[in-house]
C-alpha cells in the first residue's frame, strides 16, 4: 500500500512541477508541444518496441484491441444519440470526445512503476486498438460534423493512420512477434535505455498542458460528456471484470483502460476542423484530474 501511495504522489509531484514550470514561465506550451512529439514519436515506440520484444502474445492478448475498439464504437454510438439536439459544430466536438483514451501520455507511467513490464505488456495491446480509435473513429467523427455536407476524407484518414508512428510501432512489433523473430539486439538495447524517459517526459508534459481556466456556457455540455464517458466505462469495465474468465491483470487493465483520460489527439483536431479549442483542452485537462483521482483510489480499496 505504502508503495502504491508513492508511486501516485511521485507521479503527481512530477506532473505539479511541469505545471509550475508553466506559471513561472520557464517553460511554455509551445515547449510540451515539443515534449509530447518527442513522447509519441520516440520514447512510446520505443517502450512498445522493448516491451513486444519481451512478450508471448497470446489469444487473450489479442483480444484487447478488439475489445477496446468494439468499445469506441459503441459509446460513439451513444454520443451521436446524446448530443443529437445540439448544431453540428458541437456535436461533431463533443461526439469525437468519447472514443479514445490517453494511454501514451497518462496511463504509461502509472502502469509501469504499479505492474512493471506485465503492466506494460497488457496496455500496450489494449492502445493498439486505441490508436485505431483516435485516428479513426474519432477523425471520422471530427470530420464528417465539421461542414454541412458531412464529409469524410478518406485519405486524411489514412495519412493520420500512417503518420502515426506509435501505430506503425505496434503493427511492426505485434507482426514481428506473432511471426516468431525478434529485433536486432542493438535495436533493443538503444530501445530500452530511450523508454526510460517515457515516465518522467509524459508527466512533466501532463503538467505544462495543465490549465484550470472554466467557461461556465459549456457546463452543461461538459458535464453530460463527463457523466456519458465514466458511467459508461465504469458499467462496461466492471461488467467485463466480472464475466471475462482471464487473469486479474487482463481484467484490470479493461476496467482502468475504459475510464481513462481523453485522447489528446481531440486537441488537434479541435484546431483543424474549427472547433472549440478552449473547451476542448479544458475536456483534457478535467479528465485527467478525474482519472487520476478515480483510479488511485481504485488501487487504495480494491487492486
Amino acid at each position: 500500500m505504502e508503495n502504491v501511495n508513492g508511486q501516485f504522489m511521485i507521479s503527481l509531484l512530477i506532473i505539479a512541477l511541469g505545471y509550475i514550470g508553466k506559471r513561472l514561465n520557464l517553460v511554455t506550451e509551445k515547449d510540451g508541444a515539443g515534449l509530447a512529439k518527442i513522447v509519441f514519436n520516440f520514447t512510446l515506440p520505443a517502450i512498445v518496441i522493448y516491451t513486444f520484444s519481451n512478450m508471448t502474445v497470446n489469444t487473450s492478448l489479442l483480444l484487447l484491441p478488439t475489445l477496446n475498439i468494439v468499445y469506441g464504437l459503441l459509446i460513439s454510438l451513444f454520443a451521436l444519440c446524446l448530443f443529437k439536439k445540439e448544431n453540428r459544430q458541437t456535436r461533431g466536438m463533443l461526439s469525437m470526445c468519447a472514443p479514445g483514451f490517453n494511454v501514451g501520455l497518462f496511463a504509461y507511467p502509472l502502469v509501469e512503476a504499479l505492474w512493471g513490464d506485465q503492466g506494460l505488456q497488457h496496455f500496450a495491446m489494449f492502445d493498439m486498438g486505441n490508436a485505431i480509435l483516435v485516428f479513426g473513429v474519432c477523425y471520422v467523427l471530427a470530420s464528417w460534423f465539421a461542414t454541412e455536407e458531412g464529409n469524410v476524407n478518406a485519405i486524411g484518414i489514412l495519412k493520420k493512420m500512417v503518420r502515426s508512428v506509435p501505430l506503425l510501432a505496434y503493427l511492426l512489433a505485434l507482426a514481428i512477434n506473432l511471426a516468431g523473430f525478434r529485433f536486432p539486439t542493438v535495436v533493443i538495447a538503444v530501445s530500452s535505455v530511450i523508454s526510460r524517459a517515457n515516465a518522467p517526459l509524459s508527466l512533466l508534459t501532463l503538467g505544462i498542458f495543465l490549465s484550470f481556466s472554466f467557461d461556465l456556457k459549456n457546463l452543461k455540455n461538459m458535464l453530460k460528456l463527463l457523466t456519458l464517458r465514466y458511467i459508461f466505462g465504469f458499467v462496461v469495465g466492471i461488467s467485463l471484470f466480472f464475466m471475462l474468465p482471464f487473469e486479474p491483470l487482463f481484467r484490470y487493465t479493461l476496467l482502468i483502460g475504459f475510464i481513462l483520460p481523453v485522447g489528446m489527439v481531440t486537441i488537434p483536431y479541435a484546431v483543424q476542423f474549427n472547433y472549440n479549442e478552449k473547451f476542448i483542452g479544458t475536456i483534457n485537462n478535467i479528465t485527467i484530474i478525474i482519472s487520476f483521482l478515480i483510479i488511485w483510489l481504485m488501487f487504495l480499496l480494491f487492486i
